[in-house]
């Protein structure tokens, strides 16, 4: 989910400069930006529910959270920024009446955090209120934000999620019901976009043509076997969110389709011409949850399989394999495995440390990266050591890990990374550098080596990692890698992010 400005101009798209977030102060690693989730359960209180599904759902996004409940014809929303347990107490919860709900977790892709860009996004429309919860990003916000300000809607946020909620208000405005105004809308609606959506009478997911962003469909078993009222189901980005309450994983919302839950139980229309599936690569390599399941496994597995393609294309003579936590671990473990090198905890993480809002002491700046990880001296003392991370993004807390490793006294620093090197900035819904501040952008990976102090240094391959899939190739977005991006960009959006000579060849 972006925020825009009505043009960007300056590669940042929000409201103001001033408010983005600059260069120093971004994670250095892909950010995913949101999980949605929603639940059509009637006769059940759904906001603790919904509570615990956001809670599994933390990790894709930590500056806010949402939740909307529908009683009666009604609407209670509440959502603030911070995380899922800062934002929500019992009391809250109990407000939240009603037996739809949508829910949100959101990390900003662009520019400001601010409470008034938090979702779900509540409009009001002809047939009542529609609340919407969106996990993507497009890339024709600004013709669809001025589209609607010439037809004289009023905008409150600066994020396209609110465009497309608009644009749904819109097409019923024009004598459309729900479903056919979702379909119109979504129609308009050009890049990456899971939605989740919900009304008085219950809820719908939707997904891009593409299905860059992951969607799942679950059925909630009844507590009472012989209740033959309407069948429970859920909706969520990964299966994870499932699991917490004890939902059963039914299947994905397939790209170009909507599914619409009500009384009359699930329904299916593939509103796309032509669907072609792009599942972003990254929700395997590294953002979704590693018990979440995707083609039938678990993501886990899928790490530790590409772990053995790391250890086979790029072997090295080493006393220890580690991992930068939690990311690394499955792949390290497959690395492990395959080189016959024994696989130990070297770092530490403090899983305590999120999004603080209280700056550390010019001492603890200086000790840089062990807020989050402190190596292990006994372990790492005199050893030559293999560590295992997903990806290098900018490189300085890659620089900042293997400076903390040799000061443990670590006699070799080998890096192996479980994914080909970031090249390309991404346009569809993951917080990236623009390209000149992505190290495999502009270095070679010897000089990326010595940027970072390793002694070596390998990347997956392109086709290791896409073999370990089990896939076919053609089936997931790749961008971040190749610059083949399967969705085109508008030319000024390019320019924002894009080093001109790119710029003018995708």
């Amino acid at each position: 989910m972006a925020d825009i400005s009505a043009v960007p101009s300056n590669g940042l798209a929000s409201e103001t400069v001033e408010e983005a977030h600059s260069a120093s102060e971004r994670p250095d690693r892909l950010e995913e930006a949101c999980g949605v989730f929603g639940l059509y359960a009637p006769g059940i209180e759904v906001a603790k529910m919904t509570y615990f599904g956001l809670f599994a759902l933390q990790h894709r996004g930590q500056e806010s959270a949402g939740i909307a409940t529908f009683a009666d014809g009604r609407v209670q929303l509440h959502k603030d920024m911070g995380l899922v347990t800062q934002v929500f107490d019992e009391k809250i919860l109990n407000d939240l009446s009603g037996s739809i709900s949508v829910g949100h977790t959101r990390y900003s892709t662009t520019g400001s955090s601010k409470v008034v860009n938090a979702q779900p996004v509540l409009v009001e429309t002809r047939l009542g209120p529609l609340v919407l919860a969106h996990n993507g990003n497009l890339v024709n916000t600004v013709d669809l934000r001025n589209q609607l300000l010439a037809d004289n809607w009023v905008l409150e946020t600066t994020t396209d999620s609110e465009g497309i909620a608009y644009a749904i208000a819109h097409e019923i405005q024009l004598g459309m019901d729900f479903r056919d105004a979702v379909i119109s809308a979504c129609k308009l609606c050009e890049g990456a976009f899971s939605l989740v959506i919900g009304t008085s009478e219950g809820i719908m997911g939707v997904r891009d043509p593409h299905g860059i962003r992951p969607l799942v469909i679950g059925i909630l078993p009844k507590e009472d076997p012989t209740d033959r009222g309407p069948v429970h189901y859920v909706l969520a980005s990964e299966t994870c969110a499932l699991d917490i309450i004890g939902a059963d994983y039914l299947r994905d919302v397939e790209p170009g389709e909507l599914v619409r839950i009500t009384q009359r139980g699930l329904e299916s229309f593939h509103w796309a011409e032509q669907p072609e599936r792009k599942l972003c690569i990254f929700e395997m390599i590294y953002f979704a949850r590693p018990d979440s399941q995707m083609h039938n496994e678990s993501l886990y597995s899928y790490r530790v399989r590409i772990g053995h393609h790391l250890a086979k294309e790029s072997p090295v003579d080493a006393d220890i394999v580690i991992a930068v936590p939690d990311s690394g671990i499955p792949a390290a473990i497959g690395f492990s495995q395959i080189s016959g090198i024994p696989y130990v905890e070297g770092l530490i993480k403090n899983r305590y440390v999120g999004r603080t809002f209280i700056q550390p002491t010019q001492k603890m700046r200086e000790l840089g990266i062990r807020m989050k990880l402190n190596p292990l001296r006994d372990v790492l003392e005199g050893k030559r050591v293999i560590i295992v991370d997903d990806s290098i993004v900018r490189g300085t807390t890659s620089r900042k890990i293997v400076k903390a490793l040799r000061d443990a006294g670590a006699a070799e620093v080998h890096m192996r990374i479980s994914s080909p090197p970031v090249t390309h900035p991404c346009f569809y819904g993951i917080d990236t550098d623009s390209q000149d501040h992505l190290i495999a952008a502009t270095k070679s990976v010897a000089e990326i080596a010595e940027q970072i102090g390793v002694d070596s240094l390998c990347y997956l391959s392109w086709e290791g990692m896409l073999e370990a899939t089990r896939e076919t190739t053609t089936s997931f977005c790749s961008a971040c890698f190749t610059g083949k991006y399967p969705i085109a960009i508008p030319e000024p959006l390019k320019r924002s992010k894009l080093m001109l000579e790119e710029a003018a060849t995708v």
